[in-house]
């Protein structure tokens, strides 16, 4: 294999020699900056469609901050008038480089909703102010710097190209869309956490290197004319067999000449067994043998081309498994996946960072703010994590409609405790506005603090989607010592006056650690809990990955019990998704019928929104279930609600409780039969009166406010990133 089997240590490198004009207090934005910093040019310049806050929460300011402590001058241009090639030469051409990114959200995820309209804010935005990013801002941004520098290289990161780095199922469109890398016309994509491939990017191309040429960097994604020679290629239906597609047709045939490919094998890619006889949880699938490699090379696996999944979506889904099933470090091999008459190379993905490394891109000299430029502006998203502090990354979770794992991985990078407490430290010294309350000490999870599988060998050839569905994992450690142990010092760093925790709690975990479950209630609980269990009925739950509600309400006695111990009323908030795939309407009646029996009432709810190259995002579009093995006959289908009617009668049962909704549960309930729940009683779930002045949006009344003496709660989609701050 081209990829080294053991990572180069990150700060190894000797450093450019542009490290003697030392640290910029903030990354410049202006030609006026550079000139205060001694620069006559940037040798790297940054492209956001964020605004520029110095914070390890954003990704320029990693990025940035780290490319800076090797030695290179780093530029930024934060959301950049898109409209004119000039304003992408306001500090000049980079001297290496240019790296685009959207943003720390998906630039559709963030202007759309989940019904397809226009967002009139943007959290990322100084004065939260909506339209300062275009749609699919890295292809726009990609063709202005193009415009701007015609011979510089630029090179795509960030989660918008993350997730759309192979074909991939666009909902905005409604269609399958290439590879963000052929639709920017960019010379290299990085996906993942970023780290490691920048600055070997950086270091090489300051050696005369073209990113362009650079063929063997883990996590990184190019384009081929063709596989090059010496290479083994694996038709992907010996990973995972979509059974006969257009007899006798090979839809993963190359038409040209075979480069030396092996054949497409009628292997069963799962459980050894039809669909029909897998177990209820995802199959395991064992990778079969590959063809013998040819000295100093190695084996690629070969997707379904974009041609045909764009045609297919059973080849969709398959492709999807596939993609997904090579995806641990430890085991990926390089996918390829031809498109037109060229093809997109993607290397297995990047080694997560040690401990060490972790510490170090942390501790790094972030100023903890937003530029200067933007004066007193409000940027929200900036306000939400400015006393926050994130310890480590990762989800071994898996959960389908979430793309933490796609983009982070699954396996748990967590920095040291003494790390973590100078940054608690630096955050009461240095942020303004610091009351001696830090928001969160968590990451995508707030309970994966250290966890681990028990044996490196076993993570090493493992190819499970999750660690614990539909079951922890035996190999799984599950011990939140650890954790407890940071909280505990956190608490004693003096200027501390509470820590409350904010990222999503996987419970299912808290369960196995009723020590971790105490400390939690006892001293992190701002008087809520927001938690997601997403749906109460196994269909979905199914669909989602998640655990049943049975382990929801074992959670909730332990919540229950630890606070009235504690002396203190506080409430567990659950956060739900309306019109997943595999969610019936009988599923979302009997959803509000719990909902009701347990005195919740939401304040808004939203349906989910198909994230790019999600598994859930599959079964979507293609009615596949690709959790087991595809088949185009005889396989698993899932049913979704589409239809904006159907879509809107979900989000209507979360609201049961709200008249602009009634008639529309009215007309639902007499459909399926239900009519015994129409009706003034406490067994009923909405009343046969109409008040007057109401039931005249057809369900789309979002009304806000709280009844006296009832909880509320919020649900929001976590399909990117971390958006909603009670998913998990």
């Amino acid at each position: 294999m081209t990829a080294a089997t053991t990572p180069r240590p990150l700060f190894s490198w000797r450093k450019h020699w542009a490290h003697r004009f030392g640290t910029a207090p903030m990354l410049p934005m202006s030609r006026e900056e550079m000139d205060l910093l001694g620069w006559d040019a940037c040798d790297v310049l940054l492209v956001t469609g964020d605004a520029y806050v110095d914070h390890p929460s954003f990704g320029m300011a990693i990025v940035g901050r780290l490319l800076e402590a090797q030695g290179f001058r780093v530029g930024i241009l934060a959301q950049p008038d898109w409209t004119r090639a000039e304003a992408f030469r306001a500090l000049g051409a980079p001297t290496l480089f240019i790296g685009v990114t959207a943003g720390n959200m998906d630039s559709m995820v963030n202007r759309y909703t989940a019904d397809r309209r226009l967002r009139h804010n943007d959290s990322y935005t100084p004065g939260d102010e909506g339209g300062r990013r275009p749609d699919r801002a890295s292809i726009v941004y990609a063709q202005r710097c193009r415009e701007a520098f015609k011979d510089t290289p630029i090179v795509l990161g960030g989660i918008e190209a993350s997730l759309r780095r192979t074909a991939h199922y666009d909902y905005w469109s409604d269609t399958v869309r290439r590879s963000l890398l052929m639709d920017a016309k960019a010379d290299l994509l990085v996906y993942g956490n970023a780290e490691r491939a920048i600055v070997e990017i950086a270091h090489r191309t300051a050696r005369g290197e073209h990113p362009r040429t650079m063929t063997d960097i883990r996590g990184t994604a190019l384009i081929r004319p063709a596989v090059p020679e010496g290479w083994a290629v694996i038709d992907s239906s010996t990973v995972d067999t979509p059974g006969p597609v257009e007899a006798p047709a090979n839809p993963y045939a190359d038409t040209r000449e075979q480069d030396g490919r092996a054949a497409g094998l009628c292997q069963d890619g799962g459980d050894g067994g039809d669909a029909a006889d897998a177990p209820a949880g995802p199959a395991e699938p064992k990778a079969p043998a590959a063809p013998e490699p040819p000295a100093n090379r190695g084996a690629v696996v070969r997707l379904p081309a974009f041609q045909a999944v764009k045609a297919d979506p059973v080849l969709y889904a398959h492709a999807s498994r596939v993609v997904h099933l090579e995806s641990n470090p430890g085991n990926a091999r390089a996918l390829v996946q031809r498109h037109g008459d060229r093809e997109v190379w993607i290397n297995p993905p990047p080694w997560p960072l040690s401990t060490a490394e972790m510490d170090a891109v942390y501790d790094l000299p972030f100023a903890r703010a937003p530029h200067p430029s933007y004066g007193d502006a409000r940027i929200p998203a900036w306000e939400m994590i400015r006393f926050s502090i994130t310890i480590m990354r990762g989800c071994f979770g898996g959960c389908t409609f979430c793309s933490i794992t796609e983009h982070e991985g699954r396996q748990i990078q967590s920095r040291s405790q003494d790390s973590i407490l100078q940054e608690v430290e630096r955050v009461r010294d240095t942020t303004a506005g610091f009351t001696g309350v830090i928001s969160d000490l968590g990451g995508p999870t707030a309970n994966m603090y250290r966890l681990a599988c028990k044996s490196p060998d076993i993570q090493r050839v493992c190819r499970r989607l999750s660690c614990v569905y539909p079951s922890i994992c035996k190999n799984l450690e599950t011990d939140h010592s650890a954790l407890i142990a940071l909280y505990r010092a956190a608490r004693d760093v003096r200027g501390v006056k509470k820590i409350t925790i904010a990222s999503g709690l996987r419970y299912d975990l808290a369960v196995r650690s009723p020590a971790y479950v105490k400390e939690l209630v006892t001293h992190h609980v701002g008087g809520y809990l927001k938690i997601a269990p997403e749906h109460t009925e196994a269909g979905p739950l199914s669909k989602m990955m998640k655990p049943g509600i049975g382990t929801y309400d074992r959670f909730k006695q332990m919540f229950d019990r630890y606070s009235r111990d504690a002396g203190k009323e506080q409430y567990l908030i659950p956060y739900f998704i309306a019109a997943h795939p595999g969610t019936s309407d009988e599923d979302m009646m009997n959803l509000a019928l719990w909902l009701k029996r347990n005195g919740f009432r939401a304040d808004q709810v939203q349906a989910y929104l198909p994230s790019p190259m999600a598994l859930a995002t599959a079964m979507y579009h293609s009615g596949r279930n690709p959790l087991r093995p595809v088949r185009r006959t005889g396989g698993e289908t899932v049913e979704t609600a589409k239809g904006l009617r159907q879509r809107r009668l979900h989000k209507a049962f979360l609201r049961y409780h709200d008249p602009e909704n009634w008639p529309l549960l009215r007309e639902a309930l007499k459909r399926l039969g239900r009519t015994d729940l129409i009706g003034p009683g406490k067994k009923h779930l909405v009343p046969a009166y109409q008040p007057a002045g109401t039931g005249r949006s057809g369900g789309e009344g979002m009304r806000t406010g709280r009844k006296k003496g009832r909880q509320s709660f919020v649900t929001t989609h976590a399909g990117t990133g971390r958006r909603r701050a009670g998913g998990g």
